[in-house]
């Protein structure tokens, strides 16, 4: 079965949209809750699975530039100009938040230092999550666009 780059791209850019929405969901659900063993549990997880997350990233950037190489405008440049920016976000903190995070809670240290980069990695989470938003919503009007004019 041969799969197109238009349908890779997007099977990749929702599952990676899902688990970092997940990521975050369950962050907030597990601190609100407030018991160690859930936040350790969490933080253990999303551990292994951005493993997974950053070759779905790769995809969608790869296959992104490959359907659009030229585009100057529009809403494929508006997403090709998040890319960036999610990608570096989630290379230089995310990533190393997630890691770092993991470790404290696996040690038992929910002190300042966890909370300060627990709160860093709220908002480098939720910056992903609004720009991908966006990227999705450029995907659907353009998805619009092309069934109006078939």
């Amino acid at each position: 079965m041969k799969v197109s780059l238009k349908t890779l791209h997007r099977i990749s850019a929702l599952l990676a949209f899902l688990l970092i929405t997940s990521f975050f969901t369950s962050t907030v659900i597990s601190e609100w809750l407030g018991e160690t063993s859930h936040i350790v549990w969490v933080k253990t997880a999303i551990s292994y699975a951005v493993w997974g997350l950053i070759p779905l990233m790769a995809i969608t950037g790869i296959t992104g530039a490959k359907m659009a190489p030229n585009v100057k405008s529009g809403p494929i440049a508006a997403k090709k100009k998040r890319m960036p920016i999610i990608a570096l976000n989630g290379l230089f903190i995310l990533l190393p938040a997630a890691l770092y995070l993991k470790h404290l809670a696996v040690s038992g240290q929910f002190d300042m230092t966890f909370y300060v980069i627990q709160g860093v990695e709220f908002i480098a989470g939720l910056t992903n999550i609004t720009l991908m938003t966006f990227s999705l919503r450029n995907a659907w009007q353009l998805t619009k666009k092309e069934s109006a004019l078939n």
